[in-house]
């Protein structure tokens, strides 16, 4: 850690708790991976969709060239984020939807933070708007958040084309970094009361609101966070690393 980042507040899972509720948001704006779950559903999903032969084992060969690019620095990351919804195109929609469910309750569910699915309980009781932004494929985010209560109309995620029950490759959206911002401003959500996010693609839509709170936020947002003088808090389930435990 650098001396900004040692110098940042870390928030007991009281006092997160506390702030959050007692600032009273109207509206709550989360990213998922890494902030309401543990792990990276859509790098997840798409090698176990792979593995289950949803996608031809030309697509299989392309998105693994595409994902070593960008582990190499070579593609960029609404590029590769877009290209892991893309290689379903071809496949009817609602074979994707039962594919989604069978792998958020095997692999996702039971990674729930359980402080975060506690406050968005609490925040739903007091009539709070719930939003979920992520540049994981829409129809994972749909599935994962179903349990923390946040409706699929206000549910942003990487998305492409859907014409008579067939994925298109054509790209409705891609939120990641400023991004994520440029969505919720599309759907009329500029200045949400509270935003919650784990990485530095979630610090443009973090800067929207007007109580930011890093939730087990990696090494890049840590340090951005301690520059502006936000706290941060770490889930039980992450505190034996300190590091992100997640992408998007």
């Amino acid at each position: 850690m650098t001396s900004a980042q040692t110098d940042i507040r870390k928030w007991t899972a009281g006092e997160f708790e506390r702030l959050v509720l007692s600032s009273k948001p109207s509206v709550a704006v989360f990213d998922c991976d890494g902030t309401l779950w543990g792990g990276d559903s859509g790098y997840g999903f798409m090698v176990w969709s792979l593995e289950q032969g949803l996608v031809s084992r030309s697509a299989s060969d392309w998105i693994d060239s595409s994902y070593r690019a960008y582990l190499a620095g070579n593609v960029s990351e609404a590029q590769i984020c877009g290209e892991m919804v893309q290689i379903y195109a071809g496949l009817r929609e609602q074979e994707l939807r039962a594919a989604a469910a069978k792998y958020v309750s095997e692999y996702v569910r039971g990674r729930a933070f359980a402080e975060m699915a506690a406050l968005v309980a609490a925040l739903r009781k007091t009539g709070t708007e719930l939003w979920a932004v992520s540049s994981t494929n829409k129809w994972v985010v749909e599935e994962g958040v179903r349990e923390f209560g946040i409706p699929e109309e206000h549910v942003l995620a990487t998305e492409v084309v859907v014409a008579e029950g067939v994925i298109k490759s054509e790209l409705i959206d891609v939120p990641t970094g400023p991004g994520k911002a440029e969505a919720l401003k599309r759907r009329g959500v500029e200045h949400p009361d509270a935003v919650f996010g784990n990485s530095i693609h979630d610090l443009a839509m973090l800067e929207l609101a007007v109580h930011p709170f890093p939730v087990n936020p990696s090494p890049a947002l840590l340090e951005a966070a301690a520059k502006r003088f936000w706290g941060y808090f770490r889930p039980a389930a992450a505190e034996e690393t300190e590091t992100v435990v997640g992408g998007e």
